[in-house]
């Protein structure tokens, strides 16, 4: 029995690491297959292009932040509590590559979405799917606040929940602009304003 490659997973985690870190325009297939220690005739094997793998990246990054997203806000709390726990997740994935790296390196999906806003319409495509099941999620758990009575029904929308996902995704864009995730320790004040929480839910 022949050995299973792992070639089309190195590619992936290759591409993922140096998008996070480089972004996209400036990488080529090549280096992402020097990374890999794949050769260049095995990419096209395996991808039809670079805009091909890119999506095949982010779904993948957003496979494993969906799991974060959907354990979190499935607990067995009040809404804003797993809302809470959500953000507060994803402001601990910030500070844990500083840790690790020295560096913020923020979010795949938003900035790709940043650099791509003219290009790519295929990874454009996927982004702008990923971004509205996000609002989607945080939609549906401010429904739940508001029958809690923890916030007012009329916030409890799809408009506050983009601009909770777009507040996320701003903050985590100043940590990594300043390379501090502190930067992000104001997300829940901030979230509980543009919901309009009751008091006392600080």
């Amino acid at each position: 029995m022949g050995r299973t490659s792992t070639a089309r997973e190195r590619l992936l985690d290759a591409a993922g690491d140096l998008m996070r870190s480089r972004g996209y325009s400036s990488l080529g297939v090549a280096e992402i297959c020097a990374r890999a220690e794949v050769k260049k005739g095995s990419f096209y094997h395996f991808f039809e292009s670079k805009q091909a793998l890119t999506v095949e990246v982010v779904d993948a990054y957003w496979q494993g932040e969906r799991t974060c997203w959907t354990d979190e806000l499935a607990r067995s709390a009040p809404a804003l509590d797993r809302l809470r726990r959500l953000l507060d997740a994803m402001a601990a994935v910030q500070r844990r590559t500083k840790e690790a790296s020295g560096t913020v390196d923020g979010c795949l999906l938003g900035n790709l979405a940043l650099e791509l806003s003219t290009q790519e319409p295929g990874v454009r495509a996927r982004l702008e799917e990923i971004f509205d099941e996000q609002i989607e999620l945080v939609a549906a758990v401010l429904a739940e606040a508001a029958a809690e009575g923890a916030v007012p029904a009329e916030r409890a929308t799809v408009a506050t929940a983009r601009a909770v996902v777009a507040q996320l995704e701003g903050m985590v864009l100043f940590a990594k602009l300043k390379n501090d995730p502190g930067v992000m320790d104001d997300l829940w004040p901030h979230t509980l304003r543009l919901v309009g929480a009751a008091a006392g839910q600080a």
